[in-house]
């Protein structure tokens, strides 16, 4: 479990992370997201005490990082893939840390396996492709068999057989008992890998819940109904906080109302439904209206590129 409570830190006048508080609880995965520049790996290195909090705490499994007798078995950490001696193999790097940490020889073979790295193995690490070095940097990180594993964009330079790995590697160690706290710029492997988001915007923590929660609280859930006595429907369905919008012949989608409502006002008139299917956001347009406001850089719109492009 990772417990932050009021953290906060400052590079002089410029606050990167302002009185930040959560819980990241053990048995699930939870994705971190937000704009670059947003506080996601300020905050992540203050949890493994790479910077010190200018507020506040943070705990790892009831302890300061610092405070654990052996932070490797307790905690895996990917912030930077390329964080490797590159003269070294992949394979001397990991027995490196084997032996610093006191751990036993065969782990290394074992987390290699694990990685798919066997055949690189004895390779120097110089010569790495991005994926080839996240697929180390997660071995290293797994070299302890921690409790809690935090992983900054751990599919970053993955081919499309890579990143299906990450994501079943870490629903399998959050099905063990394991806390997995990630970041992704990915929306849609974040909506498929991880259980509970935690959005930050401009240093401070703007959404965070279950995944369906945090997008149905920022874009409301539509149900699409279809009908041949459409407009009677319409007329029963109308009141406070129900929006309606008739998208085409036959055709209304409903906010307001769940599914079941809608069936029920119906069935309870004898009004025959065609179709009565509910529609959710995606998580990328729920991240997009969670953070327009926290964007510190804006490109211009291809309506205003192509404008400045014509003569």
């Amino acid at each position: 479990m990772i417990e932050a409570l009021g953290l906060t830190k400052r590079y002089g006048e410029k606050t990167a992370v302002d009185d930040v508080s959560f819980t990241i609880p053990p048995g699930s995965v939870t994705g971190f997201l937000g704009p670059n520049g947003a506080g996601k790996s300020t905050t992540m290195r203050m949890v493994v005490g790479l910077d010190r909090p200018s507020a506040g705490t943070v705990t790892v499994n009831g302890k300061p990082y610092a405070h654990h007798r052996s932070p490797l078995r307790e905690v895996g950490v990917l912030l930077d893939a390329k964080a490797f001696h590159s003269g070294r193999t992949a394979r001397s790097h990991l027995r490196t840390m084997a032996a610093t940490h006191h751990l036993p020889r065969r782990r290394v073979d074992e987390v290699i396996e694990m990685t798919g790295l066997a055949g690189v193995a004895g390779k120097r690490v110089g010569g790495f492709s991005l994926g080839m070095g996240q697929r180390l940097g997660i071995a290293a990180a797994m070299l302890g068999d921690p409790r809690t594993l935090i992983l900054d964009e751990p599919v970053n330079g993955l081919d499309p057989e890579g990143v299906q790995w990450v994501r079943h590697l870490v629903r399998e160690l959050a099905n063990e008992g394991r806390t997995v706290f990630l970041s992704s710029h990915l929306m849609s492997e974040m909506a498929l890998t991880a259980d509970q988001l935690l959005v930050i915007g401009r240093g401070r923590i703007i959404a965070a819940g279950p995944v369906m929660e945090v997008i149905e609280s920022v874009t409301g859930s539509t149900v699409r109904v279809r009908s041949p006595r459409l407009s009677e429907l319409a007329g029963l369905l109308r009141a406070d906080g129900v929006v309606l919008t008739a998208t085409e012949a036959g055709r209304l989608e409903v906010q307001g109302l769940s599914a079941e409502q809608i069936g029920e006002a119906a069935g309870a008139h004898g009004i025959v439904l065609h179709e009565l299917s509910p529609r959710s956001a995606s998580l990328e347009d729920a991240y997009m209206r969670l953070t327009q406001d926290a964007v510190e850089y804006h490109s211009d719109t291809p309506h205003t590129t192509q404008r400045a492009g014509t003569r």
